[in-house]
C-alpha cells in the first residue's frame, strides 16, 4: 500500500472521535524510547489510548530462487522483526496503567504515521532513530511527519527527562511550573497553534507564554545609512504596535479559557532565535506548521523547521486544523 502525505485546506479535528489517542512511532532506538515515555505520559494525562506503531519496508529488488535453497518471505521476515520491536515496547510499558494498543505496518515510516495521524489526537516521535522511523540529523520522520500530519505532532529531544519524583509510578506526568511557550504572528494558523498551546497549558495548570518576534532592521542600515537616526524611534513604535496586537490576541484567548494565566512579550530578533531563547525556560514549545509567508505550501515554514532544530525541550507542531473557536478571532491590524 502506498501511503500518501498530501492534503489541502484545513483538517477536520475532533479529539473525542480520534480513537488511536496518542500515536507513537517506535523503532527501539534510544530516541524512540524517550518518545515512548513522553507519549505514555501524554496519553495518561489526556485519559486516552496509547497506540504504539512500528513500520517496515520491503525491498524492491526481486531475488531469483536458487535450487536447493529454501524459499523465504522477505515480508514475513520484516514482519517478525517489527513484532520483536513491538515486544521491546511491551516490555518497557509493562507497568503502564493505561490502555495500550500495538501495531506494525508495511510502508514508509513517515507515510504510515501520516495516514494514522488522521485518527490520532497527538502524534509523537523522537528526534532521531535507527533509520527506519527516524534516521538523519533531526530525522527523516521528525521532519516529514510534522509537515503532513493530520494532528499536532510532538518531537521529543534527546535530553528529555524521564525520571520523576514518584519512583513507584514512572509514567506519572511530570509536574513543572514552567510555562508552555507559543510563537504567534497574527494569522489564523498561528491562532490554531495558540489554541492548542493554551489547551495544553490549561491541562497542566501552568501559564501560557505568547511570544511575537520583531525582526531587527539593522541590515537595512548598511544600504540606507541615512535611516540610522530614526531607527530606534521606528523600532520602539513598531514594538508598541505589536504589543497592542499581541495583547488583543491574548484577550481573545482568555475569552475561551478564562482561568488561563497568559504572559505576552514582543522581542526584537529573528523569530527562530527569539523562540529558541525563550524555550530554555518553557516545558513545551508550540509552533504552527505555516506562517504568513508560507501560504500555498504543504511543507513546514522556515520558522517551524528552525525551532525544531534548535529549541530546548519538546516541540509541538500544529497543522492547519479546523477550529470552531476561530469564529470570533480578532483582526490583526498591525
Amino acid at each position: 500500500m502506498e501511503h500518501g502525505v498530501q492534503h489541502t485546506g484545513s483538517i477536520p479535528f475532533e479529539a473525542r472521535s480520534r480513537d488511536l489517542g496518542v500515536l507513537i512511532g517506535f523503532d527501539g532506538s534510544e530516541h524512540s524510547v524517550l518518545a515512548l515515555h513522553y507519549a505514555a505520559r501524554a496519553a495518561r494525562r489526556r485519559g486516552t489510548r496509547l497506540t504504539v506503531v512500528t513500520a517496515f519496508t520491503i525491498g524492491a529488488m526481486a531475488h531469483a530462487r536458487l535450487v536447493g535453497v529454501p524459499e523465504f518471505s522477505e515480508e514475513k521476515l520484516k514482519q517478525e522483526v517489527a513484532e520483536s520491536v513491538l515486544e521491546e515496547a511491551r516490555g518497557y510499558l509493562k507497568d503502564y496503567p493505561g490502555e495500550v494498543s500495538y501495531r506494525s505496518a508495511k510502508g514508509d515510516a513517515a507515510g504510515v504515521l501520516v495516514d494514522l495521524s488522521g485518527s490520532a489526537q497527538l502524534a509523537v516521535v523522537g528526534a532521531r532513530g535507527r533509520g527506519g522511523f527516524l534516521g538523519r540529523v533531526l530525522g527523516s520522520v521528525a521532519t516529514a511527519l510534522p509537515s503532513h500530519a493530520k494532528c499536532p505532532t510532538v518531537i521529543v529531544p534527546r535530553g528529555y527527562r524521564m525520571e520523576n519524583d514518584d519512583a513507584a509510578d514512572p509514567f506519572a506526568p511530570l509536574e513543572s511550573s514552567k510555562p508552555v511557550l507559543v510563537g504567534v504572528e497574527g494569522s489564523a494558523y498561528s491562532r490554531v497553534a495558540a489554541l492548542h498551546a493554551a489547551d495544553v497549558a490549561a491541562a497542566r495548570s501552568v501559564s501560557l507564554h505568547m511570544v511575537m518576534a520583531l525582526p531587527p532592521v539593522e541590515g537595512a542600515l548598511v544600504w540606507y545609512p541615512e535611516l540610522a537616526p530614526t531607527h530606534a524611534v521606528y523600532t520602539q513604535r513598531r514594538q508598541r504596535e505589536l504589543e497592542n496586537a499581541l495583547e488583543a490576541e491574548a484577550t481573545w484567548l482568555r475569552g475561551h479559557l478564562p482561568e488561563l494565566d497568559i504572559i505576552t512579550s514582543v522581542e526584537i530578533g529573528d523569530p527562530v532565535t527569539v523562540l529558541t531563547r525563550a524555550s530554555t525556560s518553557a516545558q513545551l514549545t508550540v509552533v504552527g506548521t505555516h506562517g504568513r509567508r508560507s501560504v500555498g505550501t504543504l511543507l513546514m515554514g522556515s520558522v517551524s523547521r528552525g525551532v525544531l532544530l534548535s529549541a530546548k525541550g519538546p516541540v509541538m507542531v500544529v497543522p492547519r486544523l479546523k477550529e470552531e473557536r476561530l469564529a470570533d478571532q480578532p483582526h490583526f491590524t498591525s
